[in-house]
């Protein structure tokens, strides 16, 4: 019940900090308000966001439960995840987190919002090449070798 707790505590950090204030930042400076008319942005947006909150949501949960910890660097995983969405790519979380941005900037039509999706993936990129991968090789060694060789980083394999 505990790693469920710090898992819960994480997504309350990670989601509000990255997926809610630091957008709403965005769009308060940019000057955009709430659509006044709920158009096809709006119901595309809501799917992409209500999407990219499930994955993320499911990412978290995975690394609670198969992995033993959270996916905070603070808490890592005791074991290498390798199932649930991470079956598919090594990185569902960021993907999810994009796609929910993504769908709020469509939501808003906010240009502004786009700019920082573009910039999250780009910070993404580099922490996951700079810092988590070369981790999960010193962790896991052979094991996530494996993985990495059958799984991409952010695109599915045929």
């Amino acid at each position: 019940m505990f790693i469920i707790a710090r898992a819960v505590i994480y997504a309350t950090l990670f989601i509000g900090f990255f997926l809610i204030f630091l957008p709403a930042r965005v769009l308060s400076s940019s000057g955009i308000l709430a659509p006044t008319v709920f158009g096809l942005w709006q119901v595309v947006g809501m799917f992409l966001g209500a999407a990219g909150a499930v994955l993320a949501v499911s990412c978290i949960l995975t690394f609670a439960l198969a992995g033993r910890g959270t996916p905070a660097p603070f808490d890592p995983p005791r074991r290498l995840v390798v199932r649930g969405p991470y079956r598919f790519v090594r990185n569902p979380m960021y993907i999810g987190a994009a796609v929910a941005m993504t769908g709020a900037a469509l939501y808003y039509q906010s240009v502004a919002l786009f700019a920082y999706v573009g910039v999250f993936l780009l910070v993404t990129y580099l922490f996951v090449v700079t810092y988590e991968e070369p981790t999960l090789r010193r962790t896991f060694g052979k094991d996530y070798e494996a993985y990495c060789a059958k799984v991409g980083r952010w695109w599915p394999r045929g």
